[in-house]
């Protein structure tokens, strides 16, 4: 289990390590803070697509070529982000990480196999997300902002005591057949206009006209209608029929986009709603919504413990509730620690729903498609931190 969490979860660092040293990264690559920006939106973008891209190779190869792929991608990403005095080169480096932490990902989630397991590769995500900023800040002062971007090396720590385990523990493959290479691109295709469509409006809004907003859209459109038809096309392809069929994975998956878009917009809302409502100052804020996020974090691993006594309805129930009052309590309370509480219950269900219901979405199929499953269920569980973001900056930070 802590193999697995090792394997995992320092991507959630890495990710967040730049929020708070993006001026330190723009003046020492020589652009302005808005263009170096870009390094958190690749990041995200090649995490997002990566994932269901990564899965689909575990479920065809087998463990070991995706712990040697994602292994190399992320140390060669490192190096190259490390080493290069130039932003492009930055941003492939960057892509490259995410890729390679998105297969470390999908291992560690395929080789979990028990929502408790899950629930400690959740809980150090949120964790370690959480600390992500913090910990860049410190390493940047330390030594240099390069090094904040480094802390995913970490995962290959584990690499070895997992790697060691791959042939008794991973999960079966399905028969070798034709690599469904038009699947893969379609969903790839849908995915990125699907993180890239949140920031379309804004873009059109400084145009004049809403053309930009208007052909994101229609890209989402074409992809997904596309996608659909080459499902129907070929069933057992890079996106089998029976997850898109299935309710359970519908549900699960679509009720983790629904808690992860919350925690996202509340993660990016609740800082300026302490300041604007409470009159705390950003330190106070800042303090105390990273108490929030590690206690939040932390008892969304009790849930996951506790699923399987709990049964499916009730960990719905509880999800769905807890995430509820979290928005109900942004959007009302004008107490400081509340607005906390409202932080804290949006990470529990986002946390919480990311390990008990990717186990119940991995349910729903034959084991050999369940690297799958997880895969997809991840992308969508991605999404969040795509719309979550634009939401608050529409509803909270936009008049700012």
């Amino acid at each position: 289990m802590l193999w697995l969490a090792l394997l995992a979860t320092p991507v959630a660092a890495a990710a967040n390590a730049p929020v708070l040293i993006l001026p330190d990264m723009a003046a020492s690559l020589g652009v302005p803070t808005e263009t170096a920006a870009r390094l958190v939106a690749a990041f995200a973008w090649a995490m997002a697509v990566s994932v269901p891209l990564m899965a689909g190779l575990l479920r065809r190869r087998g463990l070991t070529p995706v712990l040697r792929l994602s292994g190399a991608l992320l140390l060669g990403g490192t190096l190259l982000v490390a080493a290069s005095p130039w932003l492009p080169a930055a941003l492939l480096g960057r892509a490259a990480q995410a890729a390679g932490g998105a297969g470390l990902v999908a291992a560690a989630m395929s080789l979990a196999g028990s929502a408790r397991r899950m629930g400690v590769i959740s809980a150090g995500f949120g964790m370690l997300g959480a600390a992500g900023p913090l910990l860049g800040a410190q390493l940047s002062h330390a030594v240099s902002w390069r090094l904040s971007l480094s802390v995913s090396l970490l995962s290959l720590l584990a690499l070895p005591a997992v790697g060691r385990h791959a042939a008794v523990t991973a999960p079966p493959t399905v028969p070798r057949s034709r690599f469904d290479a038009r699947g893969a691109a379609l969903l790839t295709v849908l995915a990125t206009a699907l993180v890239l469509l949140p920031h379309a409006p804004a873009a059109a809004l400084g145009s004049a006209s809403a053309a930009v907003a208007a052909l994101a859209v229609a890209a989402v459109a074409v992809a997904a209608a596309l996608l659909a038809l080459h499902v129907r096309r070929r069933p057992d392809g890079f996106v089998p029929a029976a997850l898109v069929r299935s309710p359970l994975f519908l549900g699960s998956a679509l009720l983790a986009l629904a808690l992860s878009t919350s925690y996202f917009t509340l993660l990016f809302a609740v800082p300026r709603l302490l300041a604007d409502r409470a009159g705390w100052d950003v330190t106070a804020a800042g303090a105390g919504q990273l108490v929030a996020l590690l206690t939040g974090s932390a008892l969304s691993w009790l849930l996951a413990a506790a699923s399987a006594r709990l049964g499916r309805t009730a960990v719905r129930a509880v999800l769905v509730t807890i995430g509820a009052l979290a928005a109900l309590l942004a959007v009302f309370a004008s107490w400081g620690p509340l607005l906390l509480v409202a932080t804290l219950g949006g990470v529990f269900g986002a946390t919480g729903a990311n390990a008990v219901l990717s186990m119940q979405a991995a349910s729903s199929v034959p084991a050999p498609q369940r690297p799958t499953a997880i895969g997809l269920f991840s992308l969508c569980y991605q999404l969040g931190g795509a719309f979550g973001p634009a939401i608050a900056t529409a509803l909270v930070l936009g008049g700012a």
